[in-house]
Order: C-alpha cells, then structure tokens, then sequence
C-alpha cells in the first residue's frame, strides 16, 4: 500500500514563495506546507516566528485559508543579527534610506500582495518576546525562524512553545549540528535538542535544517 503523498502549494503559491526575498530552501518549505496543512486542521491559528520578507509566509498562509485559520507572523522587521550590514545575510535594498535602518515590513506586504494572501495573514510588529507575554491562545503550529543567537533562540521557544496545542506542531529553521554553524544553526539545534529533552515533544520529520516536532504532553 503506497503512503499518502505530502500536500504541495498550486503552482502559483509555489511561484511566489520561489519570488520572495529569504533564504529557505524549496523542500524545506515544501515540508513546512505539508506540516502548516497537517497542522491547519485541527481548525487552531498557525505562527511564525521571523517573517523577513515573507518568503515562508506565502506557505503558512496558503495553508492556513485552505484550512479557513489564521496565519500569524511575528518580526520586528529590523533584521535579525546576520542580517545587518558587513554580515553575509545583508540586503542592502531592505535599508530605509531615510533612517538607515533595516525595514522588511515594505518588501513582506509586498510578497503577500503579489501571492494574493494579503487577508489570511495576521501580522504582529514588534518584538517576539513582548508580544509572547501577552499571548493566551493555544497554536495549531509554531515555526520558529527567528534570531540565532541563543538569547533570541530561546526566548523565541520559552515563549511561543506554551502555546503548541496537544497534537500541534512546533517547527524549528536552521538547526545545524555542525560546530562550524556556531552562529547561524547552533542556537537553534540547542533549542531542537532542548524540546525533545524536555519530553513534551516528538520529531516527526527532518528536512535539511527544518526539524518538525509534535506536542506529545504539557511542558517546554
């Protein structure tokens, strides 16, 4: 008996995700589409962590309408460490001109724009900890693809994993084992191995660095 085939975005969501600004590879999204539709259907709001420019947004938004749910996406819209000028990871085209600062936030409501998703997603602005602590409603799904430094990783996970609903998934970017990943995978795989120590979650798939974890009991 051959298994189920894994759910796919239509050619046209796929198309915009592959347009956006960002960094996550093609399978990697395709397997964080498959966990957001899994997910959207125990009918409960889907978040994201780290939106940059909306690349995955497109994917957790698709999923969420299909599913007639909420996608959520948190970001300061500032940039995250790696991302500033002099990194690797630095756009000069996402500096405000007039503050020079980094400003995602233009470039992200164009990606949904264009991907015609613009009312199924929910935008929090602001910083991930401060909005964390005012939130009280349980979460279908929690992608976590935020900083990567462990100060950012870990208040990231302390404070949306309480809300992973029983069954729901918490999805994690950029988890790199290697030591040479020190700064752009190594607090993440700490935050991977500090989720499945705690014994409150399983892994349920590996794609690349994108770890899919289901909630198994209470706890982080």
């Amino acid at each position: 008996m051959s298994a189920t085939p894994a759910p796919t975005p239509a050619p046209e969501i796929l198309a915009a995700f592959d347009a956006a600004k960002g960094f996550m590879p093609v399978d990697e999204g395709l397997a964080l589409y498959a966990a957001a539709v899994a997910a959207g259907r125990a009918g409960l709001p889907l978040l994201e962590v780290g939106t940059y420019c909306g690349r995955s947004t497109v994917l957790l938004a698709d999923a969420a309408r299909s599913a007639g749910v909420a996608a959520l996406t948190v970001d300061h819209h500032r940039g995250s460490e790696e991302q500033q000028p002099g990194w690797d990871y630095h756009d000069p085209e996402t500096v405000d001109p007039e503050i020079g600062l980094m400003d995602t936030l233009p470039a992200f409501r164009r990606t949904l724009f264009r991907a015609g998703l613009e009312e199924h997603v929910v935008a929090l602005v602001g910083r991930s900890p401060q909005i964390a602590a005012v939130w009280n409603s349980p979460l279908g799904l929690v992608f976590i693809d935020g900083g990567h430094t462990d100060e950012h990783a870990s208040a990231d996970y302390e404070g949306w994993a309480p809300h992973v609903a029983e069954g729901g998934l918490l999805v994690i970017h950029d988890v790199f084992p290697e030591p040479e990943d020190e700064f752009t995978g190594q607090a993440p795989y700490r935050v991977y191995l500090r989720a499945l120590a705690s014994g409150a979650f399983e892994e349920i798939s590996v794609t690349g660095s994108l770890r899919v974890l289901r909630r198994t009991r209470a706890g982080i």
